[in-house]
């Protein structure tokens, strides 16, 4: 039996990607310890230890969005240990609301970059193994329209090749939990020529197997992967080598900078989505507006 449970536990931790089982780890070891210190119980928490915990987040100065993000952790460790999570009672959700109305918060989301932004990074990048493995991370991550994890997640036997260009199989995204895994096509191109400076990189680092993309120390290329927050610096080093402000940029830059150059350029939002695996339309609208801010403006003939 007991071997039984500890199965179901690892499923059931399966549920959330890597990355989110650990941030939730961190926010709860912070209400716990909150809770340690004002005497109170952490798991199963009352309604009003929860509550009472929001509103000192709020009274510190924390952003809302790190704020929902502990109420999401609080949330997931009671339903991981069956209890009702308190976060569901309309008290918490009350003064959640409280927060964000009086604290407030514009959601602020990375520059994309753009393919004149990826074109000003390329004249960046140095004639190194390093600088060819940056070369073909910024373009793959470009063209594929890929999130962090699934670009540092890519193996070897997962570039298919054809005459055409390049398939990049998935295994593993946001929008596909249970592994059924996605298909994306990169055109061989004539411009930026993404699967040429990914074979270029391949090469150089004499890699036939396992990981795509690993960290560089000099001559020597490690046998693992690159982190996914090895991408934002990535990126952000580039962008602002580029003479464009790096802070403003970050590993979901080049997924968001493929959308908006794709509709800049007219592509049909359904061959987006194609590439860019988005379930709802109306996710891409805000990039859409973003792209045409300026076309047919209301103010172009007399500003």
């Amino acid at each position: 039996m007991s071997d039984a449970l500890a199965s179901a536990a690892d499923y059931a931790d399966a549920e959330s990607a890597d990355g989110t089982r650990r941030a939730y780890a961190s926010d709860f070891r912070d209400f716990h310890t909150w809770c340690r210190g004002v005497g109170a119980a952490s798991l199963p928490a009352s309604v009003e230890t929860v509550a009472a915990y929001f509103a000192v987040l709020a009274d510190r100065g924390l952003k809302v969005s790190t704020i929902d993000r502990r109420s999401a952790a609080i949330g997931w460790v009671h339903r991981r240990a069956g209890f009702e999570p308190p976060v569901n009672a309309e008290t918490v959700k009350s003064v959640l609301r409280g927060i964000r109305r009086t604290i407030g918060e514009a959601k602020r989301q990375k520059a994309p970059a753009t393919v004149d932004a990826i074109a000003l990074m390329m004249r960046r990048v140095p004639k190194t193994l390093a600088g060819r493995r940056d070369r073909a991370l910024l373009l793959v991550g470009f063209a594929g329209a890929l999130r962090r994890s699934e670009l540092v997640g890519l193996m070897v036997p997962d570039l298919e090749r054809l005459p055409q260009g390049l398939i990049l199989h998935i295994r593993k995204s946001k929008t596909d939990q249970t592994g059924q895994g996605h298909q994306i096509p990169i055109p061989r191109g004539g411009k930026l020529k993404v699967v040429e400076s990914l074979d270029a990189w391949l090469a150089a680092a004499n890699i036939s197997d396992g990981p795509v993309f690993r960290a560089v120390h000099g001559d020597r290329v490690a046998l693992v992967a690159l982190s996914d927050r090895s991408v934002a610096r990535i990126v952000q080093s580039y962008a602002a080598a580029a003479g464009l402000d790096g802070e403003t940029f970050g590993g979901h830059s080049l997924r968001a900078g493929f959308v908006t150059s794709a509709l800049s350029d007219g592509a049909d939002l359904l061959k987006v989505m194609d590439v860019t695996r988005h379930r709802d339309m109306r996710t891409l609208k805000a990039y859409d507006r973003r792209a045409k801010a300026f076309k047919d403006h209301a103010g172009k003939g007399f500003l």
